[in-house]
């Protein structure tokens, strides 16, 4: 279903974590060396296509249609006064009976101008399940990252240090005065295709912006600063949910500045919402005589 979107990285050392920790929660710097053995993720986030064959072929139903309900932006509603249930600080959510992965605005709304958009309204365990059914695997978070920098070494972006390059934009991110207006200069208000954009080094797009994307790991402090570097971390035992990572449409400098490679945040594996997805990876290590890729600071 998804293994020729798969690519090889070689793995090796890299430096996981911000030099400057904007949001002390987050928990994201400051940075340490990590070591990764070869692995394959996928080059896109899993599209609604996609997600849409599992389900024919699995008959599995997702968190949000068993729940009955998903959290849905209130700038996607004709009119968000209907659902006036909203989340603890963040008004801006609207809990809305029947939305889910195939109806991400509620009843009446549909994906099929969406087919190449990301999937949402997956909680964890939703991603967990397609991972399970395709034999694939969520990534852990320092594999995420890694793949995420795409060969470039201290940089906040996929593409370098500028948001927006020579003025232009790269990523699926807000403009506009949040919550309320998303001018949409970079083409977007809301989930851009899983292809939107260039990719970055590594021939994988989107991974900032657009949608959070789940990892494996439960959400707890970065690896441990040691030498030698940890080899393959996969994060703590247990922790209050598990890690999302790239940011979304809706990351603003003013709210919610976590459109960087090394931002992170979490929610309940159960949870689902219109502004995260996933991508997956290998089960197996590659062989060895088939890597392909780049690493970054050379073999672990």
């Amino acid at each position: 279903m998804i293994a020729s979107g798969l690519v090889t990285l070689k793995g090796g050392f890299f430096e996981m974590g911000a030099r400057r920790t904007r949001y002390a929660p987050d928990q994201d710097g400051p940075p340490r060396r990590v070591a990764l053995s070869p692995f394959a993720i996928s080059r896109v986030a899993v599209s609604n296509a996609v997600f849409a064959r599992f389900v024919t072929e699995s008959g599995y139903r997702t968190t949000a249609e068993r729940e009955g309900w998903s959290f849905v932006f209130q700038g996607h509603l004709a009119d968000p006064s209907a659902h006036p249930e909203t989340p603890p600080g963040t008004p801006w959510w609207r809990k809305v009976a029947g939305a889910c992965w195939h109806a991400p605005e509620g009843p009446g709304s549909g994906i099929e101008a969406r087919w190449e958009h990301p999937v949402t309204h997956v909680s964890w365990d939703d991603a967990t399940a397609f991972c399970v059914f395709t034999g694939t695997r969520l990534p852990t978070e320092a594999e995420w990252e890694y793949a995420a920098r795409g060969g470039l070494r201290r940089m906040k972006f996929p593409w370098g240090n500028a948001l927006q390059p020579g003025g232009t934009h790269c990523h699926n991110v807000w403009q506009g005065p949040f919550p309320e207006v998303d001018t949409a200069e970079d083409g977007f208000a809301g989930p851009a295709p899983v292809t939107a954009f260039e990719p970055n080094g590594y021939g994988l797009w989107n991974m900032t912006g657009n949608v959070w994307e789940w990892c494996a790991d439960w959400f707890g402090a970065l690896p441990e600063a040691r030498r030698p570097p940890p080899r393959d971390p996969s994060g703590p035992e247990s922790g209050p949910g598990r890690v999302m990572r790239g940011g979304s449409f809706m990351c603003h400098a003013s709210y919610c500045e976590r459109y960087f490679v090394h931002s992170r945040t979490m929610n309940t594996p159960d949870s689902s919402t219109g502004h995260i997805g996933f991508r997956v990876a290998n089960v197996h290590p590659p062989d060895p005589e088939s890597r392909a890729g780049s690493h970054v600071d050379g073999q672990p």
